[in-house]
């Protein structure tokens, strides 16, 4: 049974015990909940079809379903109308979930210190990570603006530089695996 809803509390089971690590691993511990939150925050994907498409491990529409269900009923998620078609819902990060972009970042830069990662899924966490504090609250002040009051995404803010980033990565592995050549003069065919 959820909790009441206390001042900045989310309506979760108690759980096991009630630490903070297991109560935090019990609600987004499972395979695919933080998959799903980090698509929405650095993917910018709020639809389900577009999580659905562009997911790269490839989550099947009823996990899809159901996580989207689980993060709404713990507060993670919102779901909105979306005024450009009447059957399409908007999924927008809560400020809970917002508040998890350091956590993000850390995973994300462990994981590229630690683990087999390939370079265009690891950028992005690098650099939030190299940034340090102030840029990690200037993207949570993006998702912010774009998630709690509406407004359109940022071209020209964080996310912006972490999806051209990413973009610059991709283009770059492509070259490397001699999928496109490289333009004479880019820094790519250096070296």
């Amino acid at each position: 049974m959820p909790q009441p809803v206390e001042t900045g509390r989310l309506p979760v089971p108690p759980g096991k015990s009630g630490c903070p690590i297991n109560l935090t691993v019990e609600l987004l511990g499972d395979r695919w909940s933080l998959i799903v939150l980090r698509d929405v925050m650095f993917g910018g994907h709020r639809h389900f079809r577009e999580l659905l498409a562009h997911s790269v491990e490839g989550i099947a529409s009823n996990i899809l379903s159901a996580r989207l269900s689980k993060l709404v009923g713990a507060g993670l998620l919102t779901r909105h109308d979306d005024p450009s078609h009447r059957q399409k819902i908007e999924y927008r990060l809560t400020e809970a979930s917002i508040q998890l972009v350091p956590l993000m970042t850390q995973l994300g830069d462990w994981g590229s210190r630690w683990l087999p990662t390939v370079p265009e899924l690891s950028i992005r966490a690098q650099l939030l990570a190299r940034g340090g504090p102030d840029m990690g609250e200037r993207f949570m002040d993006e998702l912010r603006a774009t998630h709690l009051e509406g407004r359109p995404q940022r071209t020209d803010g964080v996310l912006a530089e972490l999806t051209l980033a990413y973009e610059r990565a991709v283009a770059e592995r492509a070259v490397s695996d001699g999928a496109v050549p490289a333009a004479p003069d880019s820094p790519v065919s250096e070296g």
